[in-house]
């Protein structure tokens, strides 16, 4: 009888070390974010005063890149205009005006020009025209030329290279120059609504949070800013446009959105080596003909004196289904090619960064208006893929938003007590060349969805620009891209060629570049819907895959203290504000909130 007393006695021991193991050590709480982790539950903000101090605003713009800039110019402009006085306040989370800003770029100056004529007497920082335009086809040691010519989408003349950072810092100096007031390290956290259910503003992130989600001595709540209308610039996969997206059913009549992730880096180069105004692209190698995506690089005018810039970046889709691959060692790969390397020997590398891409289209553009405001440019998917050009699509529709905004707050129909629908900003984008534009394009990019891949997609893109589009049927992209990977099982590991530092580099040494900036005693803000699901899904089905598809190695497995097993650690404070891990996610289990302060990266205006 003893016996078997304490032989039950220890199964129950082994049973309860076992469940203690499973919940304390396989899967250790990593989230402690208030929006996982609700404060009111919390005994530690029970004496806390969650008050927060409220601005009243006219038109509010969340977002202070190309098309929250153009916003905001031209709500003022149409003031001045009118002799009105109307209050534009601009919100943008990075600490400098240009500081998140990452792109190509190569502009279409079509939306420029509307905006401000005469930008080349004040000085607007377009100093490099396009003079000339290669495309190629790379196989594994040599490159196909592919035409060029007017009519193409990869047709530049006309167009101007230029880094976008500081496009956007002169495009706020004018805002500012008109009385729009524009709020750097001002990150938008979440929204305000009215008791009708529309959007009444939103509220600037709390600051002084312990990393455990505990208030610090030094806690301070946010702001409120209200307004009659509210503009979101957030770009590529915002925070509150997800919750605005959830709240108001903006996506219910439209496919999934489809995206890329685009690695970019700026080098200085042997002056032999640079042509200013050579605008390039190549696709195929080293990505295979099933997984979509392709180069640019693109040679900078540069005061004399100065070391010769060549901008170069690499875009793979996230639609790609291998989980071993890795877009940034596809990039560090393809400078590799003995057609590409040439051009980066003997140079220094001066500047890393990386941001997903909207590449959906048609197809993906969700409703664009809802009670108490509308969405623009990238946030609401305006990039013409095949163009590879986002930049004039995202500052006209901020120049429609804006007209459609102070049409309704001149008229006194958009006023502080309720929300209003700004209908007509989707009626003036459906007539504008940016509905146009999409739909012409809209079956380049899912015309890769085919058995034949890059050489289906080549030949039909090749199709509809001859036809202008006007094909009577629109392709599916044919589902979200998180969903499209594979297991690992049913999958090769991919094998890279080790870094040598000279042409190729490795991840972190290039996060370094990015001047990326976050406060370490700080709740991670790559929060986590389940904190098991990293190991019990992620790592047991695919692998692991947020080790690879995350460009700044924020996700890393790594041994349990106690030696069994491993557990994901997230290195939020490389963060460079990419949006990859949201969108790529197998399960859909992680979720980018704005971090304290804003934070991430400083790119100086790459």
């Amino acid at each position: 009888m003893a016996t078997a007393i304490v032989s039950s006695a220890r199964k129950v021991g082994r049973l309860t070390n076992a469940a203690r193991r499973l919940y304390s050590d396989v899967y250790p709480k990593i989230t402690t974010h208030y929006t996982v982790h609700p404060r009111d539950k919390d005994p530690r903000w029970k004496e806390i005063n969650m008050e927060r101090v409220a601005e009243e605003t006219d038109i509010l713009i969340i977002g202070g890149g190309p098309a929250g800039m153009a916003a905001a110019i031209r709500a003022r402009q149409i003031a001045e205009e009118k002799g009105a006085e109307v209050r534009v306040t601009l919100l943008e989370k990075a600490a400098e005006i240009g500081g998140h800003i990452l792109s190509g770029a190569c502009v279409d100056p079509i939306a420029l020009n509307e905006l401000i004529p005469d930008w080349k007497e004040k000085g607007a920082p377009l100093n490099t025209p396009v003079t000339s335009d290669k495309f190629g086809l790379l196989t594994k040691s040599g490159r196909i030329p592919l035409p060029v010519f007017p009519g193409l989408p990869n047709y530049n003349h006309g167009n101007y290279v230029v880094r976008l950072g500081h496009l956007v810092r002169w495009l706020s100096e004018q805002a500012e120059a008109l009385g729009a007031e524009v709020w750097p390290g001002c990150a938008g956290a979440d929204l305000i609504y009215r008791d009708d259910g529309s959007l009444k503003g939103v509220a600037t992130g709390d600051v002084g949070i312990a990393k455990d989600g505990s208030p610090k001595d030094m806690f301070e709540r946010g702001m409120e800013f209200h307004s009659k209308i509210t503009i979101f610039a957030e770009g590529c996969h915002g925070h509150l446009t997800k919750m605005l997206s959830n709240k108001f059913n903006l996506r219910d009549k439209s496919e999934p959105q489809s995206y890329g992730i685009g690695l970019k880096e700026l080098w200085e180069v042997k002056p032999e080596n640079h042509k200013p105004g050579l605008v390039e692209h190549t696709i195929g190698w080293p990505l295979d003909k099933n997984t979509y995506g392709g180069s640019f690089m693109y040679h900078l005018n540069v005061p004399e004196g100065e070391a010769p810039l060549v901008a170069v970046g690499f875009v793979v889709g996230l639609d790609y289904v291998n989980p071993y691959l890795s877009p940034f060692r596809e990039f560090q790969r393809f400078k590799l090619h003995p057609y590409v390397k040439p051009m980066f020997e003997g140079g220094t590398r001066v500047a890393y960064g990386a941001r997903a891409l909207v590449e959906g289209g048609w197809q993906c553009l969700p409703v664009p208006v809802f009670p108490g405001g509308c969405l623009i440019g990238d946030t609401a998917g305006y990039l013409n893929v095949p163009r590879i050009k986002g930049t004039h699509n995202a500052m006209k529709s901020g120049m429609l938003a804006a007209e459609s905004a102070m049409d309704l707050i001149l008229s006194g129909e958009a006023t502080h007590d309720k929300g209003i629908v700004p209908t007509l900003y989707e009626d003036k984008l459906k007539e504008s060349y940016v509905y146009k534009e999409l739909k012409q394009v809209r079956n380049c990019r899912p015309s890769f969805h085919t058995k034949l891949g890059l050489y289906g997609g080549v030949g039909y893109s090749a199709f509809t620009t001859l036809v202008r589009g006007k094909e009577p049927w629109t392709f599916s992209h044919g589902g979200a891209d998180h969903a499209r990977l594979k297991p690992a099982k049913e999958c090769q590991p991919i094998e890279y060629p080790k870094p040598d530092g000279v042409v190729t580099f490795d991840l972190l040494s290039s996060v370094a570049l990015t001047g990326t900036n976050h406060e370490a005693d700080q709740p991670p803000h790559l929060t986590l819907k389940d904190d098991s699901v990293p190991v019990k899904t992620n790592l047991t089905v695919f692998d692991g895959p947020e080790g690879r598809f995350c460009p700044a190695g924020v996700y890393e497995f790594v041994p349990m203290e106690t030696g069994e097993g491993q557990r994901l650690q997230i290195n939020a404070q490389n963060c460079i504000h990419c949006k990859t891990c949201d969108i790529k996610d197998p399960s859909q289990n992680i979720n980018w909130v704005v971090p304290e302060g804003g934070g991430g990266p400083a790119y100086n205006g790459m």
